[in-house]
């Protein structure tokens, strides 16, 4: 594990972070400082920042399936810890277990988001081997939690940002259009948007595809 000065440094320069590719690298070089192997943030079900394609996958996953720890109610505990997806996670979640261990992933870790005491997102790492964390990694990642949630707090979205995979203030947003074509499958078949989404996370998982990526493919059959 890096010293605590090297990640103290790399909070501070959380507000250099300005291009995504910026960001990504700060947020791998956190996940190393944690001994992980990725980081993602959520915000409300909206995958807005992560290290490397496999923590996006993650992250994906949880959200194509409805479940998975980061979506967990309880946070009694702070890291929410599934240290062996093996052992922990097959009886309560068990598809995205499944699926996490396609990606390689054998141990996932969750901190909140939070201002207060109200929780707005989460941090999510993980790891390719099983194991908890110690408790200097479990205190070191609620500070990266918090000093992101602080830089997530003061985001405003960049009016002259493109929507989907691109930049947007300080931030990226990944699954507008996963809404935009809900709305359109809602419209199209006269069903309402909850279940309209629904449908398309059934079409992805039953694809093995990520729900971004139908809910492409809808938006493309749209006239120009």
């Amino acid at each position: 594990m890096e010293d605590a000065g090297v990640l103290s440094q790399l909070l501070d320069g959380l507000a250099q972070a300005a291009e995504a590719e910026e960001r990504r690298r700060w947020a791998q070089r956190c996940a190393d400082a944690l001994e992980l192997e990725g980081i993602a943030a959520s915000l409300n079900s909206e995958l807005v920042w992560f290290s490397n394609d496999t923590s996006a996958r993650l992250e994906d996953t949880q959200f194509t399936l409805g479940q998975g720890p980061g979506l967990a109610p309880d946070f009694d505990h702070v890291p929410y810890q599934v240290a062996d997806l093996d052992q922990a996670a097959d009886e309560r979640w068990p598809q995205f277990a499944a699926e996490a261990r396609r990606l390689g992933v054998r141990a996932v870790f969750v901190w909140p988001l939070r201002a207060g005491a109200a929780r707005f997102g989460t941090l999510t790492g993980y790891r390719s081997r099983p194991g908890p964390l110690t408790g200097r990694q479990a205190h070191d990642g609620l500070r990266v939690a918090d000093v992101l949630a602080g830089r997530l707090l003061a985001w405003h979205p960049d009016t002259q940002a493109q929507n989907g995979r691109g930049a947007a203030g300080a931030v990226e947003v990944h699954r507008i259009e996963v809404y935009q074509a809900a709305g359109v499958l809602s419209h199209r078949l006269g069903i309402a948007v909850d279940e309209a989404l629904v449908r398309l996370r059934a079409q992805a998982y039953a694809a093995d595809r990520p729900v971004t990526d139908i809910a492409h493919d809808i938006l493309r059959e749209l006239p120009p």
